[in-house]
């Protein structure tokens, strides 16, 4: 159990550095930094699986290919592509707080599918949480709103960040519930390779996917990137490499791992709640980097999230005969 916590925290903190990634590369599509941090995952994966994983991955069968393929495709491409454009639209702080809400989104979606091999959490005693969390983002969501009135912003793209991000929300709850299936069923596998695995998949999906970039800029000049924007590195094409290569290592190879290594070890209802490590890291960096203070709405916006999860983490599963 201790060890999971670790884990899961390990993760968050590394998770947290995707957030943050769309502000410190605000002139590239979001199909850019998501073909490019995959890519990078890919390449990273695939030396790492040939020198640290060989026998684990040469057993693992069809199915579990099939089966990493999917977990790549949703919880990698399609959660990363949602959550940078939502970031990109509205601002890191909102879609980093409707991503908050996976700790209890999870919770709630895997109570009743896993009761059996999980045990099951009382409705009635995860209401409490639920309420906090949504009293969290009322209050983040109304001064991130006024915050962007005062720019003159546009509420339209404010709304299409927030509906982006649920989609994030949607990507990233299936992921974890249907990965934390196969680790469980496979407890003798490495988290390690199985990670690694989810790299390897990944890298035609990128390969693909750059492929697709190109034939669109082609088709369309100016259609991915800014006036006069070099494609496909753009006019920063160090920091654009450099941070892919970071991310791609840090969040997608060692962020998997790590996670992989939680479930594995952690009931699914609890893991899911523990992804509150990554809200909070991504806010931290995302006001880091941006320089802002957050306002007193945002900080009690953040500490009801928190106490939305800690009420829900004293939460006792109650065992459900098959």
């Amino acid at each position: 159990m201790l060890f999971g916590l670790l884990f899961a925290l390990a993760a968050g903190l590394m998770w947290g550095l995707v957030f943050v990634a769309p502000v410190m590369l605000p002139g590239y599509a979001p199909a850019q930094l998501t073909v490019g941090r995959y890519l990078a995952f890919g390449l990273i994966a695939l030396p790492l699986g040939l020198a640290l994983d060989r026998r684990p991955l040469r057993e693992l069968q069809a199915a579990d290919w099939w089966e990493a393929a999917r977990l790549s495709l949703v919880g990698n491409f399609l959660y990363y592509l949602c959550l940078s454009a939502a970031i990109q639209r509205a601002g890191a702080p909102l879609p980093t707080m409707i991503i908050g809400t996976l700790p209890v989104v999870i919770a709630v979606c895997a109570n009743h599918r896993n009761r059996v091999r999980d045990g099951h959490l009382p409705w009635r005693k995860l209401a409490p949480s639920l309420a906090l969390i949504a009293a969290g983002l009322a209050c983040v969501n109304r001064e991130e709103l006024r915050a962007l009135q005062a720019q003159a912003g546009d509420p339209r793209r404010y709304a299409e960040g927030a509906g982006l991000a649920v989609l994030a929300v949607a990507c990233w709850t299936w992921y974890p519930i249907r990965n934390a299936d196969w680790l469980r069923a496979h407890a003798d596998r490495s988290p390690r390779a199985w990670a690694t695995a989810q790299g390897m998949v990944t890298l035609p999906m990128a390969l693909a996917g750059a492929l697709l970039l190109t034939l669109v800029h082609l088709a369309a000049p100016g259609t991915l990137t800014q006036a006069g924007q070099a494609f496909p590195l753009g006019d920063r094409p160090l920091a654009y490499v450099g941070l892919m290569l970071a991310v791609g290592l840090c969040s997608s190879w060692l962020g998997t791992l790590c996670w992989n290594e939680a479930s594995q070890r952690l009931p699914t209802s609890l893991s899911g709640q523990l992804i509150v490590f990554e809200t909070l890291a991504a806010l931290a960096y995302a006001f880091a980097w941006t320089g802002r203070q957050p306002s007193p709405l945002t900080l009690a916006g953040v500490a009801l999230l928190v106490a939305g999860v800690a009420w829900a983490l004293r939460i006792r599963p109650k065992r459900t005969p098959p």
